[in-house]
């Protein structure tokens, strides 16, 4: 998606969702007040502060928009990551005031007014509010932005919260038992639950999550694809934004081949990533050697090797530098090694068994996306 479509997309969302979220929340907390509903009450509260949530990813995105300076040579993307986090910390306050004041309401009940007519409104601005919820998590999912999506997910969440309410309300028209008080302290807990929710996702883009394996795995298969490359490994990739990314990565080259010929297959490379898929990458080079029967020993006994372990994933980067006779390795762990060191000196003295007269340089690393 280009950059200008996706902040126009979130940018119509987020005025869509202020001017759908204030009416509401101005119809639910008078149709409340007039049936003594701290549920209904609450409801609308709760909608008030998804219009601001709307306001902040707005401002959010605008801010977002500023280029790149000396500051910031990667641009402000992350100011996305910190509007959601704002909204986050506002749907868990809201969400806990409305708890201690649900919980006030239990040990001093009052008597509830509900008509017909309240309930007809408050079941009519849930169904805006799923529609609403639906609409914004589709929006967001499509624009990558996490600020929008959390907005779509308390709209949604406030659609099913109704739905109970009206449930409470149906109870106290039919039975004349009062649950309303019970139902807001629920209605509460779901909130605080999705304000943790949203904290925790936005809280780990902030320090830096795993790369977006989808977008790895089309890099992946680009380059390993290219004429040239053997092989590649050991991507990084780091986001400054929902559209904003770079990386590194190491790719494996034929051993014979002049600076000239990888320069040329590298800087082509990078340029299609760029353009295509919107990443800056700076690449590291592995001489490879494929051909010699010595180096075919090698890969075979180091496969023997990472086959004979479940938390040895793969290896690459294998190599004999010709000057010193020494065999370079680097083999993939997953996170359930518990010792490295215990697998580094396993390693080395398999491979003494069968190359004892070379040094063997090995490199032990995580997939980093």
């Amino acid at each position: 998606m280009k950059m200008e479509n996706r902040l126009a997309r979130i940018k119509r969302t987020s005025l869509l969702g202020v001017g759908v979220n204030v009416a509401i929340a101005a119809l639910k907390i008078v149709v409340g007040l007039l049936a003594s509903s701290v549920a209904i009450v609450s409801e609308g509260m709760n909608n008030a502060a998804d219009a601001l949530t709307s306001a902040l990813t707005l401002i959010g995105v605008k801010l977002s928009e500023k280029h790149p300076d000396a500051k910031h040579p990667f641009g402000y993307g992350r100011i996305e990551y910190l509007a959601a986090l704002i909204i986050a910390v506002i749907i868990l306050v809201t969400g806990v005031e409305m708890l201690m004041e649900s919980v006030k309401a239990v040990f001093h009940r009052v008597n509830l007014s509900i008509s017909y007519l309240s309930l007809a409104v408050v079941a009519g601005t849930a169904v805006m509010k799923f529609a609403l919820g639906v609409y914004t998590i589709a929006m967001g999912r499509k624009a990558k932005s996490k600020a929008l999506e959390a907005v779509g997910l308390e709209c949604r969440n406030d659609a099913f919260v109704s739905a109970v309410t009206i449930g409470s309300c149906v109870i106290f028209l039919i039975w004349g038992v009062s649950v309303d008080a019970y139902v807001a302290v629920l209605l509460s807990g779901l909130i605080v639950k999705t304000g943790i929710g949203v904290l925790r996702s936005t809280v780990s883009d902030l320090l830096g999550r795993a790369g977006d394996a989808e977008l790895a795995e089309r890099l992946y298969r680009r380059i390993r694809a290219t004429d040239g490359v053997i092989n590649a490994a050991d991507m990084m990739l780091h986001n400054y934004g929902p559209e904003a990314w770079s990386g590194s990565v190491n790719v494996e080259i034929d051993h014979r081949k002049s600076v000239a010929e990888v320069y040329a297959i590298l800087h082509d490379l990078q340029l299609r990533i760029m353009h295509e898929d919107k990443v800056t990458m700076v690449f590291g080079v592995y001489a490879v050697d494929n051909d010699s029967e010595a180096s075919v020993k090698i890969r075979e006994t180091v496969a023997e090797f990472v086959r004979a372990h479940e938390h040895v994933i793969s290896f690459h980067a294998v190599y004999i530098d010709p000057a010193t006779n020494k065999i370079y390795c680097d083999l993939v762990v997953d996170y359930n090694l518990k010792s490295w060191d215990n697998l580094r000196k396993e390693f080395l003295s398999y491979m003494s068994k069968y190359f004892g007269d070379q040094e063997i340089e090995l490199t032990i690393e995580t997939e980093f996306v």
